[in-house]
């Protein structure tokens, strides 16, 4: 299959998931052309069948805003042209969607097949607010597939928008080699300083609660020899540093900024921390528990799906940094628990959310459309 992927190219767990999805299904054959404003984050190189094709950004003095939706779906239409594409699969519904279906009425005698995947707050917040609610409702009907991240995701979008739409449940997923542990979590690498590392890893809105972040870690430094590692960047970022300043942790604290593999950095945490105001999935979090990382999350949205509370980690309520800190103790003072809980989260992200399990489940759809085509 020629399939075109357009995603945001940032680090958000969309553009992630978009890249790698195009990747592995190069490796099973099919040619994938990347169609975005910039590289993805996670394509440092192009492997065979993997093209990609950047939307040229100019300013016009009449505009006040560069109209970025109607260039994308021009070259959307170019690059299907170009590549013979027969499905177009965006990562988020506003405003890729809305510019694949331009597309394709831009190039009728193609009939390209628009494949549109939700991953969040595509629908809860950007999708959802008044200015954009009825071209998201538009966009999602019109699909000719519809996949969600997770039920909670798939459930939400039935609640908040009027469509008729089947959506499909297609987890997120990763790469078991990539997160092989060569050392147990509750085993700090021979160089760290500290018992233990404590991590989170985001794009720090608020909607990630960094405060809670630290709040929590240091509960758990006024009883653990322990450090926080803090992974990524973002507008809350400057909040992180004042507080950990005023808790008396800011010694404590690394920042490393974005990063675009995680997979080292995961090999020396000891614990995952995710107070998330809610998370349509969490990337993140399965990305810690493929890396036998045990994860402290809020019991929000999508993230019961991915951690099983008592197994893989924790849930805690929204807010609750004393129970997430007594929780985070509670795994890292026991060696014999933690090395339980390690064993727990790899075992069952390498079970549930293997790529060679998930990709599948992405050609079906691909297939599932393209036998509607027009003979």
């Amino acid at each position: 299959m020629r399939i075109g992927i357009t995603c945001y190219p940032t680090h958000g767990g969309s553009g992630v998931v978009a890249t790698e999805l195009g990747k592995h299904l190069a490796e099973r054959g099919h040619e994938v052309a990347f169609i975005s404003y910039s590289t993805p984050l996670r394509l440092t190189d192009l492997p065979p069948r993997v093209s990609f094709h950047e939307v040229e950004v100019i300013e016009y003095p009449l505009l006040r805003n560069f109209p970025y939706t109607l260039a994308l779906a021009s070259k959307m239409a170019e690059v299907a042209r170009l590549k013979q594409l027969q499905i177009l699969h965006v990562h988020y519904a506003i405003p890729f969607a809305a510019a694949a279906l331009l597309a394709k009425q831009t190039v009728p005698d193609m009939d390209l097949k628009l494949v549109t995947t939700l991953h969040g707050t595509d629908v809860t917040l950007v999708g959802n607010n008044p200015s954009f609610r009825p071209v998201t409702t538009m966009t999602i009907q019109q699909s000719d597939a519809v996949t969600a991240v997770s039920h909670f995701l798939r459930e939400e979008t039935y609640k908040q928008f009027d469509v008729q739409k089947e959506i499909e449940v297609v987890y997120n997923f990763i790469d078991p080699l990539r997160h092989e542990r060569p050392i147990p979590a509750c085993i700090p690498p021979r160089d760290c300083p500290y018992s233990f590392n404590l991590m989170h890893i985001s794009n720090f809105r608020p909607v990630k609660r960094v405060g809670d972040v630290v709040k929590v870690f240091a509960r758990v430094a006024e009883k653990l020899d322990a450090r926080l590692i803090l992974v990524g960047d973002g507008p809350d970022i400057g909040l992180a540093k004042q507080l950990a300043q005023d808790l008396g942790v800011a010694d404590k604290v690394i920042y490393t900024g974005v990063v675009d593999a995680v997979a080292p950095l995961l090999q020396a945490a000891n614990l995952l921390l995710l107070p998330s105001e809610t998370e349509s999935f969490g990337l993140v979090a399965l990305e810690a528990m493929a890396s036998g990382v045990p994860v402290i999350a809020t019991n929000v949205g999508g993230l019961p799906e991915v951690v099983r509370h008592g197994v893989t980690g924790f849930l805690a309520p929204l807010g609750d940094v004393d129970q997430m800190a007594d929780y985070a103790v509670r795994i890292l003072s026991d060696c014999s628990v933690c090395r339980d809980f390690s064993k727990a989260a790899r075992q069952h992200a390498v079970d549930h959310f293997d790529y060679h399990t998930i990709i599948p489940q992405y050609e079906a759809v691909y297939e599932r459309v393209l036998q509607h085509r027009k003979s």
